[in-house]
């Protein structure tokens, strides 16, 4: 498996468009902390960002020794609002910049059955340049339970568009996220995205879920206990032999500490797993 660290460490607590680190600044953590890769988010680069830009960040991150696994190119796909689908209508800017930047993954949103024609028809355009769509496992968005998981990716029926497995959104939904689970949905992913949280009535954070109501819970660390049973995720992508990116997908810490040694301490905790 390929460790990865989000672009999100580099992001304000509660936003997802507010860089607090730059890119070389960001690249610095990623290799520092034993990251091999970094996943891309609009916060440092996305479809908005200048070509010149583009350029010079991608030859920033190959400098590093690193690689980019996926991008999410704009802040509706982020944010999973209802623009969010939009991309699967003018998907080609996302293909370049995944080219521009050496990455294989392209993350889409989807949010309503009007979106699965308009997915089939850009991982056409995607498999015509070796690229791969994916989903991340979702609150709000057609990919929330398990069987809506499978049910949609077995109707788009492409080669090229999988899974990004995510426990945390799972649990959220009620849902198993174990080996069981993972063994049936082995076939589409792509990638893993790991953050931790502690579900709680009172919790710091409430989302609503389309299928089971508002769940409130903390966010935590990658390795503080009580959370997301990481190992039971684990046994699970061994199980199946997955040797894709697994991407630690958690914001800066909420206390201001330090993102470098947040970094580091789940690195060495993943390490430990994979």
């Amino acid at each position: 498996m390929k460790l990865s660290v989000s672009c999100r460490i580099a992001e304000g607590f509660l936003s997802k468009k507010e860089a607090i680190m730059t890119l070389p600044e960001l690249c610095d953590l990623a290799v520092d902390a034993g990251y091999e890769a970094l996943c891309m988010r609009g916060s440092q680069i996305g479809i908005h960002t200048p070509a010149e830009d583009v350029d010079q960040a991608a030859s920033t991150i190959k400098d590093r020794g690193l690689g980019v696994t996926m991008i999410s190119g704009d802040f509706d796909i982020v944010y999973n609002n209802a623009r969010g689908p939009n991309c699967l209508h003018d998907i080609t800017p996302y293909l370049g910049l995944a080219d521009k930047l050496g990455a294989s993954l392209v993350r889409v949103c989807i949010k309503t059955e009007d979106d699965i024609a308009a997915a089939q028809k850009a991982a056409d355009e995607a498999k015509e340049r070796n690229l791969t769509l994916v989903h991340q496992c979702h609150v709000q968005s057609l990919f929330e339970t398990v069987d809506q998981i499978e049910t949609r990716l077995r109707e788009i029926d492409r080669s090229n568009f999988g899974l990004i497995y995510e426990a945390a959104n799972l649990e959220e939904c009620r849902q198993d996220y174990g080996p069981t689970t993972i063994e049936r949905l082995a076939p589409w992913i792509k990638n893993v995205y790991l953050q931790n949280q502690l579900l709680k009535t009172d919790g710091a954070i409430t989302l609503d879920t389309w299928t089971h109501g508002p769940i409130s819970f903390d966010i935590i660390e990658i390795p503080d206990p009580g959370g997301i049973n990481f190992s039971s995720v684990f046994e699970g992508l061994q199980k199946v032999g997955y040797d894709g990116p697994v991407t630690v997908h958690q914001s800066a810490p909420e206390d201001g500490s330090s993102p470098t040694s947040a970094a580091a301490e789940t690195a060495k905790f993943l390490k430990g797993l994979c």
